[in-house]
């Protein structure tokens, strides 16, 4: 049985640098990173990611389009041209996923060709673009939709998802009901917790209230073939030296429950 790559996201070193995370991610033994394509000029460069792969001899596992509200401008504003400029890098770089984030409610002609766009790149290239699942906005108790078609990925019959376990917190959703009803339709992981409030906290796993355990146990039981990433926030950390530890913590805990087991 395949044991998952583990890789770091880079977002998980924040507010270190993309090449933080790389000597982080070598310094430690995880399989590889997940680029978080964001303010980070290196996050946007495939030639300079390329170097810091050959530096630190760790691949690119994974490309994260930027599709937050804070890289709105990130690669231009055009969200298919994001998409496409992932894929390209992710190509050059050897990766095989994209992971791409709904749209925004707002961004109305990219939501209605949302489902069949994405679905014809997907026809298009060996690339993966595994659409993550999110979460609804709540403000005075009010949920607010943020996310069209849906937050909720199983709204839709995307090929290819992303199940990130923070985000199941804040949106409440069962974790292990939902990579079952997914099924092989699970590509991509991003490994994190939290403890069922309004905020996306992407705790290291282990401490919050989420099924890591029990999510990962199941994955190797039916044979995922992903790539597990773990996404934290360590921005919390006073040193260096505190966000290594975190990151070896969530290395470990990954490691510990995707083991395949004996027999």
């Amino acid at each position: 049985m395949t044991t998952p790559l583990i890789g770091l996201s880079t977002s998980s070193v924040f507010p270190e640098s993309t090449e933080a995370a790389f000597a982080i991610a070598a310094e430690l033994g995880y399989d590889g990173v997940e680029v978080m394509v964001g303010t980070d000029a290196a996050s946007q460069d495939s030639y300079r990611l390329n170097e810091l792969v050959q530096e630190y001899q760790v691949p690119v596992l994974s490309i994260h389009s930027p599709c937050l509200l804070v890289t709105q401008r990130v690669w231009g504003s055009d969200p298919w041209g994001k998409l496409q400029r992932a894929q390209i890098t992710a190509e050059a770089l050897g990766a095989r996923t994209v992971v791409v984030h709904p749209p925004f409610r707002w961004q109305r002609s990219y939501a209605q060709e949302f489902v069949t766009g994405l679905a014809r790149m997907n026809d298009e290239t060996d690339i993966v673009f595994a659409v993550e699942n999110m979460f609804p906005w709540r403000a005075l108790s009010q949920e607010i939709t943020a996310y069209a078609p849906s937050w909720d990925i199983r709204d839709e019959e995307y090929a290819n998802t992303t199940v990130d376990l923070s985000h199941t917190s804040v949106s409440q959703t069962d974790a292990l009901d939902l990579v079952r009803s997914l099924g092989n339709r699970v590509a991509h992981m991003h490994l994190a917790d939290g403890r069922g409030t309004a905020k996306d906290e992407h705790l290291i796993p282990g401490r919050g209230t989420q099924p890591v355990a029990q999510v990962l146990a199941h994955l190797v039981g039916v044979g995922f073939s992903g790539n597990l990433i773990v996404e934290v926030n360590t921005r919390s950390a006073q040193t260096r030296q505190e966000r290594v530890a975190d990151l070896a913590e969530a290395l470990t805990f990954t490691r510990t429950h995707s083991a395949p087991m004996a027999g």
